[in-house]
C-alpha cells in the first residue's frame, strides 16, 4: 500500500496532507467540464450527448448519478497531472473530492497546500473546505475512506463501525465480512462471527 511504502517501513516519520473539496459536485463548473472533455473527445455525437447530459442539471452535478462519477473523475485529473507532473509529488491518492499527499517534510507539505489551493481556484473554480485541511503525522493516524491507517495496521473509523453494526442485518452480512477482512478487525469479527446469523 501507498502508505507503507511511503514510510519506508515506518522507519521514517512521514507527513500527511489530508485535503477535502468544498461543497465539490455543486461547484463544478459547466464550462470547464465541457472544455475538458473537447480537449480528448473528437466525435460530435458523443460531445453532444455529453453536453445534454451536462447542461440537464441548473447547477454543479449531482451527487449520486451515475454520470456524476465519471465526470467528477474527468474535471480533477487535471487536478492529478498538476500535482503529479507539475508539483512532481510522489505519494498522492485521490478518491472523488477527497486526496492526500504523502511527505518527509512538513514545510514542502505547507508549500503544496498553498499551490493546490491556487491551482483549484484559477483552473477549477474549486475552493479547498477550510475545515478539512488535516496536517498530521503518518505515526497518529490517517483517517481516509472510513479506515483510519497507521504504519502498521489500519481500523475502522469509530463512525464507520457504528453505522456498519446498526445497519447489519442477514442480507448484507457478507459485505460488511468483506470489509473487516481489509484491515486489523479481528475482535470484531468473531464478535459477529456469521454462525450467529443462520
Amino acid at each position: 500500500m501507498m502508505f507503507y511504502k511511503a514510510s519506508r517501513n515506518n522507519a521514517r516519520t512521514r507527513w500527511t496532507l489530508k485535503l477535502d473539496i468544498k461543497k465539490f459536485f455543486a461547484n463544478i463548473d459547466h464550462e470547464i467540464l465541457k472544455n475538458i472533455l473537447v480537449s480528448y473527445i473528437s466525435d460530435q455525437d458523443i460531445m453532444w450527448l455529453l453536453v445534454e447530459i451536462i447542461d440537464s442539471f441548473p447547477q454543479g452535478l449531482p451527487l449520486g448519478n451515475l454520470t456524476s462519477q465519471l465526470f467528477v473523475n474527468i474535471y480533477l485529473n487535471q487536478l492529478d497531472q498538476f500535482v503529479k507532473h507539475k508539483l512532481k509529488v510522489q505519494y498522492y491518492i485521490r478518491y472523488a473530492d477527497d486526496f492526500v499527499i504523502l511527505s518527509p517534510s512538513k514545510h514542502a507539505l505547507t508549500a503544496i497546500l498553498s499551490r493546490i489551493a491556487v491551482f483549484l481556484e484559477n483552473e477549477l473554480k474549486l475552493t479547498l473546505h477550510p475545515n478539512k485541511i488535516i496536517l498530521k503525522t503518518f505515526a497518529s493516524g490517517l483517517d481516509f475512506l472510513g479506515w483510519v491507517n497507521f504504519p502498521t495496521h489500519r481500523v475502522l473509523r469509530t463512525a464507520t463501525r457504528r453505522r456498519m453494526f446498526k445497519r447489519l442485518n442477514p442480507n448484507n452480512l457478507q459485505s460488511y465480512f468483506g470489509l473487516m477482512k481489509h484491515g486489523n478487525t479481528g475482535k470484531l469479527l468473531k464478535l459477529y462471527d456469521h454462525r450467529q446469523w443462520q
